[in-house]
């Protein structure tokens, strides 16, 4: 990193590896539409050698819950989600939306710039 740069962002970044993470089930599982998202203990599970989750700077819930509440990611419940013993968040599945990937290619655009 240049001197004077300043560090990445640690939700920023935690946002754009949720965003790939959920763009490469969708990829990887073209017509298997169940696959082609992931639930929170998934995406835990996945992220959590990602430095600022490991770290315990960003929480994946909290990330996950932003992306939700801004369009970029869409929740599914799963079938008996809101009567099961685990919270309806450990159950849906998250997949995602057009207005994600926008954000991912835009994200990407601006990290491969040269300055």
């Amino acid at each position: 990193m240049p001197t004077g740069e300043a560090p990445p962002d640690p939700v920023r970044t935690t946002l754009v590896a949720i965003l790939q993470q959920l763009n490469r089930a969708e990829s990887v599982y073209e017509g298997r539409e169940r696959d082609q998202s992931l639930t929170l203990p998934d995406l835990e599970r996945v992220l959590r050698k990602h430095p600022p989750v490991e770290d315990g700077q960003v929480k994946v819930a909290l990330a996950l819950g932003l992306l939700v509440r801004n369009g970029f990611v869409e929740a599914d419940a799963a079938p008996g989600a809101w009567g099961a013993k685990k919270p309806p968040a450990q159950k849906a599945r998250y997949r995602i939306t057009a207005n994600g990937k926008q954000f991912l290619v835009d994200a990407q655009q601006k990290s491969d710039r040269i300055a």
